[in-house]
């Protein structure tokens, strides 16, 4: 048999082919004449009924939030300094509330009360040790009393500090919580870097606006920035601070708060902010020619704002692929007693030497 005999048997069978596309294709074609023409409304409709299998209504109603999320205007300033203060700025975090107290209540009413009695002693030995009234001096050299209470009454006050302190420095550095929210601060010559591993890990770079376009913003010059440090309020914070290059210092008066960024290390602070709002520091380390313009801005939201935050700047919602990993992977419950391994044998999730 010859290749061109198969070929000329086979040519009737062309044309019936190509009749057969031609049916196929006219119902295609006017399915899709009728999509292009249905409303926008319509389409919309249609990719939005579905939801994603295992998405959860919370997450749904953030996403939708997140395209809303705006920043807080200068009408939640509350962290910032005072004209003619002459005391600490008021606090937002709980261990601030503990120092402020401590030095409203006990090391305030110390000094005065130790400044007045110094200052009534000299006052009464100047009258009463004067020539005047003691022409002939007393030589006296020793006073047993007098050396015991310069002695006692000092060691007392001491004390009396000490407990106190000794309290407020432990409860400034205690670890945070495992569930913390951890953020890491970065800073640079001369501007600050925050990023969020817990969400993604992206980052946003932080620098001091321009006087006129704070000032438009209502936002104090000098203190106003692009891109605030935007965490959740009334949750604890794992804040981790570095430095790029030199030494910066990390640090806001209102939430009592303060820590080094030193190149090379890693230091690590509990931050809590009871309510929200915004809250501005400086860098606190000399570090160069533009150490004073290199603000911070804390800005502080409740969580579901801070969730729509987080997702504004293409971040993830944490716990979101280690809530539904576990999920998929779980057996059923009548099955789990028999399939549960036996000691050394591989995690759950791999796959059996049986099934490979």
């Amino acid at each position: 048999m010859k290749f061109g005999d198969i070929a000329r048997k086979w040519l009737h069978v062309l044309p019936f082919l190509a009749a057969v596309m031609a049916l196929i294709s006219v119902p295609q074609t006017g399915i899709a004449q009728a999509v292009a023409e249905a409303p926008a409304a319509s389409v919309a409709d249609a990719n939005t009924v579905p939801a994603a299998a295992g998405e959860s209504p919370a997450t749904e109603a953030v996403a939708a939030e997140a395209s809303a999320y705006k920043p807080l205007g200068p009408e939640w300033i509350k962290g910032q300094p005072t004209a003619k203060a002459i005391t600490f700025q008021e606090q937002y975090s709980p261990i601030g509330e503990e120092a402020l107290f401590m030095h409203d209540a006990f090391l305030l009413p110390m000094m005065v009360a130790v400044s007045l009695l110094v200052l009534g002693l000299l006052l009464w030995v100047t009258v009463r040790f004067r020539r005047g009234r003691n022409p002939v001096p007393s030589k006296t050299s020793h006073n047993t009393m007098i050396e015991v209470l310069w002695t006692a009454i000092p060691v007392v006050i001491l004390v009396i500090i000490a407990i106190p302190s000794i309290t407020l420095l432990a409860n400034q550095y205690k670890s945070p919580p495992k569930d913390a929210l951890t953020v890491k601060v970065t800073g640079y010559q001369w501007y600050w870097g925050y990023s969020y591993p817990d969400n993604g890990g992206f980052e946003v770079i932080s620098n001091m606006l321009p006087e006129e376009d704070a000032v438009a913003r209502g936002e104090p010059s000098h203190l106003a920035v692009d891109n605030r440090l935007v965490v959740p309020a009334g949750e604890p914070i794992r804040l981790q601070v570095t430095g790029a290059d030199v030494i910066h210092s990390f640090a806001v008066p209102s939430l009592w708060f303060k820590i080094d960024a030193v190149p090379g290390r890693l230091n690590e602070r509990l931050l809590f902010i009871k309510e929200p709002g915004i809250y501005y520091g400086q860098c606190s380390e000399l570090c160069g020619a533009r150490h004073g313009y290199m603000p911070i801005a804390v800005e502080a939201l409740p969580r579901a704002q801070f969730d729509a935050y987080v997702l504004s700047k293409g971040g993830t919602l944490g716990g979101e692929e280690d809530v539904a990993a576990p999920a998929a992977a779980a057996p059923a419950p009548e099955a789990a007693a028999s399939e549960a391994p036996a000691e050394g044998a591989p995690e759950a999730g791999a796959t059996p030497a049986a099934e490979a």
